[in-house]
């Protein structure tokens, strides 16, 4: 018999129906008319052994025994999942070929590939295993699928990425977490200090930021803005551009900052004649937005709906296991492959039955056309987030996932309207030997951007030529100050998790950082922020985001290199490089370990000074009996 293995239930009936209608349903597996059987996981039945397994000794946590590092690695079934790793195994002893159909992810290729292992399959058997990749659950995309099996040894890369990934963040994980809680508690601090390789560069993130925000202090600049006219009475603004000769009145940022050196610019220019001195015109084409992948539309989702992550990934994932009207959702891809543009007329046609508000956007999608995101040389397991061509029969949508679905449609049909083209105009103007500028912005053809209903604030220049006189019938001095860097919300945060090398310290690594390298992945980042908030590391005022006293205290005591995202950046990019073949398991782990005995050290060498900010407290049960390491609730 073939075998299916499943990531999830909701894919293992999906792979069911469009395997047969006839089926028999066993406890924990569906069996076909042929003798096929389809089984499933439930996410990861096995963990990593927890310390105590290595050794007896780890169950009380001692500084002196950190760090620990497993020379032999041991994966344990979750209590909850036994019984479905005991179907697995008699199912997987019976069959003769093997088919991963883990979600197409780095984690959905190891969770099976471990129970294959964890079961005992070796040689040809687990040469022949094959890969199913799915990324829509409707029938007719799944039998699509299914005619284009590959073999799982193809993914062998992308499951060594993953196991690397679990191993390290288990081992700097536990590990700090120990040390930082044991610490912690010396200086009277009652509960578990969690320490993750991503959460805690996430929470440095929102810690600096508050750190800067209650740091500042409002500094006053100063602009001059001249009210010109034409001859034809046509009126317009231009901003002064301060010459090198004013550099030592300005600020780092070119703001002027001498208040006296604006009003002489004002008195110098008022009623004086002007002349046109340049014109700069350039014709620009904006393409249409790339469909989503998770990142993109869970910050688009905070800014619009103020969703939170986890609200959006929740909604997601019932779009697409529930209601089958997305496909695959935790895709870090924004491509769709070149096979699936003749789907569009059916996609449109459903997604103008699923949403009215959307069924007169839809009636103008021209099919014929074909943006950038048609790119087969960008889509490997999965492609961007994409509705379905499945309809709904009745209106069974929270509003939520209404509002989700709705702008993942509507990006998709951005696809099928012409590209958005406009010209730029800048125009240079010379009074009493001041330079001021003024830019205007002109749409030629509106295009994609109809569907995002956008209040266009652009400015109208009159038509000017070079040499042209003009009068300046007023200028005007502007007082402004500098504002504070905003606190994070749930769309900044994702943002600057996504695009991590922003805020990256280390000059060398930011080189090296490609701009779509960030904290975390898809699927984990909404968990990450969450579990944040869950320890009381970071609380919500309003749509801010911001740092408790715990969370600033715990970023204070760790060294530098634990809090900002350098690290973790290089981790990411390191493990993407074993998925693409080009950084051994071997080569990522062994300087990792050398790295943990170093923060190890500072540890033990941290004062109990370093934890005065921590607000102290009776301690959880869970803590003082130690019933469970707190390792398990370590999230990254």
């Amino acid at each position: 018999m073939n075998l299916y293995i499943a990531e999830k239930p909701s894919l293992a009936r999906a792979i069911a129906n469009a395997l047969s209608p006839q089926q028999t349903k066993g406890d924990g597996f569906i069996s076909l008319p042929n003798g096929d059987v389809v089984s499933w996981c439930i996410g990861h039945l096995l963990e990593q052994a927890p310390p105590e397994k290595y050794n007896e000794r780890y169950k009380k946590w001692a500084i002196d025994d950190l760090p620990i590092t497993p020379d032999q690695w041991q994966l344990l079934p979750k209590p909850k999942t036994k019984k479905q790793i005991a179907v697995l195994r008699k199912l997987i002893k019976q069959a003769k070929c093997l088919v991963n159909a883990g979600d197409p992810d780095r984690e959905g290729q190891l969770l099976v590939d471990e129970v294959i292992h964890y079961c005992g399959v070796k040689g040809t058997k687990l040469a022949s295993v094959q890969r199913l990749l799915v990324s829509d659950l409707n029938i007719s995309a799944v039998k699509k699928s299914l005619s284009n099996l590959r073999a799982n040894e193809e993914f062998m890369p992308l499951s060594a990425s993953a196991l690397a990934r679990s191993r390290a963040d288990w081992l700097y994980g536990m590990n700090m977490t120990r040390a930082y809680t044991i610490l912690g508690q010396r200086a009277g601090y009652n509960n578990v200090l969690s320490v993750g390789r991503v959460q805690t560069p996430v929470l440095g993130l929102v810690v600096k930021r508050d750190d800067e925000i209650n740091d500042f202090v409002a500094k006053p600049f100063y602009e001059v803005i001249a009210t010109l006219n034409t001859e034809q009475q046509e009126q317009f603004d231009a901003k002064w551009q301060p010459s090198e000769a004013c550099e030592k009145y300005q600020d780092d940022e070119g703001r002027v900052i001498f208040r006296k050196l604006a009003e002489t610019v004002v008195n110098r220019t008022q009623g004086q004649q002007a002349v046109v001195t340049n014109i700069k015109k350039q014709d620009k084409r904006l393409n249409q937005p790339l469909p989503y992948n998770l990142s993109s539309l869970q910050i688009d989702a905070a800014k619009r709906y103020g969703l939170s992550a986890k609200q959006v990934l929740d909604c997601c994932q019932a779009l697409y296991e529930k209601h089958k009207l997305i496909t695959y959702p935790r895709s870090d891809n924004r491509y769709l492959p070149k096979g699936h543009f003749v789907e569009g007329p059916k996609v449109i046609t459903a997604i103008a039955n699923n949403d009215p508000e959307l069924k007169n956007a839809a009636s103008h999608a021209d099919c014929r056309i074909k943006s950038k995101a048609w790119n087969d040389g960008k889509v490997d397991a999965h492609h961007a987030i994409i509705p379905t061509a499945k309809t709904l029969v009745t209106a069974s949508l929270s509003a939520s996932e209404s509002k989700v679905y709705q702008l993942i449609s509507r990006q998709y049909l951005a696809q099928f309207y012409a590209v958005h083209t406009f010209s730029e105009q800048q125009v240079t103007i010379d009074i009493a030997g001041g330079e001021f500028r003024a830019k205007a912005k002109a749409i030629n053809e509106l295009g994609w951007k109809i569907l995002f209903k956008q209040n266009s604030d652009d400015v109208i220049l009159p038509m000017l030529i070079k040499g042209q006189s003009l009068q300046c019938i007023q200028s005007r001095l502007v007082d402004k100050m500098t504002q504070p860097p905003k606190p994070f919300t749930d769309a900044t945060l994702l943002a600057a998790m996504t695009g991590i090398s922003r805020y990256v310290t280390d000059a060398n690594i930011r080189k090296v950082l490609k701009e779509t390298d960030g904290l975390g992945t898809e699927a984990t980042r909404a968990s990450i922020i969450e579990l944040l908030f869950k320890r009381q590391f970071l609380t919500r005022q309003a749509k801010n985001i911001r740092a408790t006293s715990n969370g600033k205290a715990l970023i204070n005591a760790l060294p530098l290199s634990a809090t900002t995202p350098d690290m973790t950046a290089l981790w990411e990019m390191k493990l993407n490089n074993i998925s693409q073949k080009e950084l051994s398991y071997n080569d990522f782990m062994t300087p990792l370990l050398a790295d943990l005995e170093h923060l190890m050290i500072q540890a033990k060498a941290t004062p109990s000074a370093a934890f005065t900010m921590l607000e102290k407290g009776a301690a959880p049960k869970r803590f003082t009996r130690r019933r469970k390491s707190p390792i398990k609730k370590k999230s990254s």
